[in-house]
């Protein structure tokens, strides 16, 4: 069996046939050269795994050879024999390039050890390298991104401008706009792609449990810390954090944030060693951060610490000249992954799939063709196998027309939506929390800060109020203010 590709340059004949021999017995194809004219014409035509080379050779010098192969680009890995056993020759043959070097005289046992390691060192290098080229070419944008028009041409544009960079992103848009593959793209195109890829959703986790996800915390830290917990940050060292709905971090976690992105420093829960951040951070949200900001909701020095480079994801909506590109994506993409036989949609369906409104944008496409897929009688979806949702509400006049019930019902579909495949614990205090705290702030701003009557007006006792306002960490205003 070909183990691999080995040259022996050695004018010594005899000690060439022993070598030529031992190695063929172990599988290599061998090739031999007896001078440094027809090692590099050899070098030149074919490709080596590994080459054996003496330094001293009757018509060159063996470390000249070696450098001549290494500066021409030729990437066989270079073994140096040698029977000065001096400094200078080592250093000059690793200096130049050399895998290694070895001292005559030598067991044939040792020249076999080194020439498999080699070797295997070689197959590692051929691996890393096929294994780097697919994953950029599986996250080179506009090939899992689909999209040519004009707002997704500036999105590869900018994604280009900052993969090589360590700069933090804060990527926006609507749920379902591909923002989680953004950050993909960006990583696996970056220095950092060989390392961990972190993804958390601050909005699926509950608030109490997210500083513990993020930063983990040590044995007895809390109620329930019964072991040690590494969080997120530490599981992502040396590669990229996504911060899915990083709007949803609570104020007094943003804090934390805050001086990490600036220190690249931080602590587990109860916890003594400070722990260096190398992590590089892209955050993504829905909402509008600078409607955050302004209602104090979200921190103005973290919201520019995480806004250093914007990029703004389109809905589907504004770039319906992709629905096209993306039906015969996803189709291609539905054919190899789930085994069915699906030619296309017809020209009366890919019309209602270009006029839909898409509230859930890209991902509510996919899922509307892997559902019409799956139900259709037929290699061709007809407007019949699809069920689309209705408008979403986005208009002023059309949110004033809903009651509260209705509005808290669409908040929760778009939550569902976002969330889908995350198990998310305790979602009932969750929802509650998010209720809660509006509707005690703008009771107490509608009495100006006066509790007893805030309280008469939500129905509640005084001292449960204040126990909500603790617990909640509601901020209280003063009078007038």
């Amino acid at each position: 069996m070909d183990q691999g590709k080995l040259l022996i340059t050695e004018d010594e004949e005899s000690l060439r046939f022993v070598l030529k021999k031992a190695l063929e017995d172990e599988g290599y194809w061998v090739q031999t050269a007896a001078n440094g004219n027809a090692a590099r014409q050899l070098l030149t035509d074919t490709h080596f795994d590994v080459s054996l080379m003496d330094i001293k050779l009757p018509d060159a010098d063996g470390l000249a050879v070696l450098k001549e192969i290494k500066a021409a680009g030729i990437d066989t890995a270079m073994i140096v024999m040698t029977a000065q056993n001096t400094m200078r020759n080592a250093i000059g043959a690793m200096k130049n390039g050399a895998f290694d070097y070895i001292t005559k005289p030598f067991d044939l046992d040792e020249v076999l050890v080194l020439v498999k390691r080699a070797m295997d060192s070689r197959k590692l290098s051929r691996d890393f390298r096929e294994l780097k080229e697919e994953v950029k070419k599986r996250f080179e944008p506009g090939v899992n991104i689909i999209g040519t028009s004009s707002s997704m041409q500036k999105v590869y544009k900018t994604i280009g401008q900052v993969v090589d960079t360590q700069a933090t992103i804060l990527i926006q848009g609507e749920s379902g706009t591909g923002k989680e593959l953004v950050a993909k793209t960006i990583h696996y195109n970056s220095p950092r792609w060989n390392q961990p890829f972190v993804a958390i959703n601050c909005a699926a986790i509950p608030r109490d449990l997210l500083e513990s996800e993020l930063f983990g915390h040590e044995k007895g830290s809390f109620t329930g810390a019964l072991d040690r917990r590494i969080g997120k940050f530490e599981l992502a060292e040396a590669g990229t954090l996504f911060l899915d709905e990083v709007g949803d971090i609570p104020l007094e976690l943003q804090t934390k944030l805050l001086r990490v992105l600036q220190d690249h420093e931080y602590g587990r829960i109860g916890g003594r060693d400070v722990l260096k951040a190398d992590v590089r951070i892209l955050a993504a949200t829905n909402q509008d951060l600078e409607r955050a900001v302004k209602e104090k909701r979200f921190r103005e020095d973290l919201y520019f610490r995480l806004k250093v480079i914007p990029i703004y994801l389109p809905p589907l909506r504004e770039r319906r000249g992709d629905i096209p590109l993306l039906i015969s994506y996803f189709i291609d993409k539905m054919n190899r992954e789930m085994g069915i036989q699906i030619s296309g949609v017809s020209p009366e369906a890919q019309k209602l799939l270009e006029e839909h409104t898409w509230p859930g944008n890209v991902r509510e496409l996919e899922n509307a063709l892997i559902r019409a897929a799956v139900l259709s009688s037929g290699p061709i979806l007809f407007p019949k196998d699809f069920t689309l949702q209705n408008k979403p509400v986005t208009t002023t006049l059309e949110v004033d027309q809903l009651s509260l019930e209705e509005l808290i019902r669409h908040k929760l579909e778009d939550y569902f939506r976002r969330t889908e495949g995350v198990d998310v614990d305790n979602l009932y205090s969750l929802v509650i929390e998010r209720i809660e705290r509006p509707l005690i702030e703008l009771t107490l701003k509608k009495t100006r800060g006066n509790q007893i009557r805030a309280a008469q007006i939500l129905g509640i006792n005084r001292n449960t109020l204040r126990k909500k306002i603790v617990d909640l960490r509601i901020e209280l205003k003063k009078e007038g203010s």
